[in-house]
């Protein structure tokens, strides 16, 4: 059975929200990357999201709500400094992670004792929330190890026939997933995935900012991890994706020796005037990195490209999560010209 397409009219967020509550899996929007939503609390509406995405099961889901004080529903021994990011970042692209209560079930966590929290900003994501009546589970939605969704139409490619609906909510606005974070101490804030939220941003809060190793290096197979994200080869297209560090004249001259049927590179927009090869660009800044990479990385398969030599963005403010996506995409490969 086809997938079921609806706007963000009331009417048709009452029937998504109608799903949710009987245990379906809903593609929704948010202001990060379209999600796969289910309800949370229902073991088996969660299976179905692992299912629907071909996931592993010890890779945990983030918990979506819609006010500050649900998190005291579905978590425990709450520190101060949640609920003092809580008041910079929320709503927004911000995932915290802490110990879960037992109405959070072990399918939920990947089968850790913590559950990662977020609220997000995208109003139809709220409503949805709202209307539910139940916290939200929702990776994004595409197949798992695929470049993540920042539209309705890229969700249905991936989950036609796999989820019951998905609420078309336009492009997303951000690009990449919310940034991660746990708690070392009650000053301390580890970084899991980087994202919107920078550790600059963190810094304005939280006395010391970590960025866990597992950011910019690659996590073994049997290691347990606390974020979506960590794990796995992620983000990537069916094209080969190789990331060339240097300059974009030894980015040309290295692509000039490697060019063949099947080659393209994702450049800057500022590399584009007299580029000789094929070609995609992603922006100039690292907020249009962001908004722009998993667009270009589905395009790029839709060209049948075969191989992308992209130009490495700075690791600066969210560039920072646009250079951990392509790392994951590519499998750590990275050419130093």
């Amino acid at each position: 059975m086809d997938t079921l397409m609806l706007s963000s009219s009331e009417k048709d967020l009452i029937k998504a929200s109608e799903l949710l509550k009987n245990g379906q899996v809903v593609g929704i929007p948010t202001e990060t990357v379209y999600g796969l939503g289910a309800d949370a609390t229902n073991p088996k509406a969660v299976r179905e999201i692992f299912r629907a995405k071909g996931r592993p099961m010890d890779n945990p889901l983030i918990v979506h709500i819609s006010k500050v004080d649900d998190a005291l529903k579905i978590a425990k021994n709450i520190p101060q400094i949640f609920f003092d990011l809580a008041e910079k970042f929320w709503s927004g692209a911000l995932t915290m992670i802490v110990p879960k209560k037992d109405i959070i079930p072990y399918e939920t966590s990947g089968g850790l004792d913590t559950v990662g929290i977020r609220m997000p900003s995208h109003p139809i994501a709220k409503r949805l929330i709202e209307l539910s009546g139940v916290p939200i589970s929702a990776p994004s939605a595409n197949t798992s190890g695929y470049p993540s969704p920042t539209t309705a139409q890229h969700v249905l490619h991936d989950m036609n026939g796999k989820i019951s609906a998905i609420v078309d909510g336009g492009e997303c606005s951000v690009g990449v997933e919310s940034t991660v974070i746990c708690f070392d101490d009650s000053n301390t804030v580890r970084i899991l995935r980087p994202g919107y939220i920078t550790p600059q941003d963190l810094q304005t809060v939280a006395k010391n900012v970590i960025l866990d190793k597992g950011i910019l290096s690659e996590v073994n197979a049997d290691e347990k991890v606390s974020s979506p994200g960590m794990k796995y080869k992620h983000y990537s297209p069916t094209a080969d994706v190789k990331i060339l560090e240097g300059n974009l004249n030894s980015f040309i001259e290295y692509v000039s020796k490697h060019n063949q049927d099947g080659v393209y590179s994702l450049i800057f927009e500022s590399d584009v005037k007299n580029f000789p090869f094929k070609y995609l660009s992603y922006g100039d800044s690292d907020l249009e990195h962001a908004q722009q990479i998993f667009s270009k990385l589905r395009e790029l398969d839709t060209l049948n490209a075969k191989v992308v030599y992209v130009r490495k963005p700075n690791l600066d403010g969210v560039g920072l999560a646009v250079y951990n996506r392509l790392i994951r995409a590519s499998a750590f490969e990275i050419i130093k010209l």
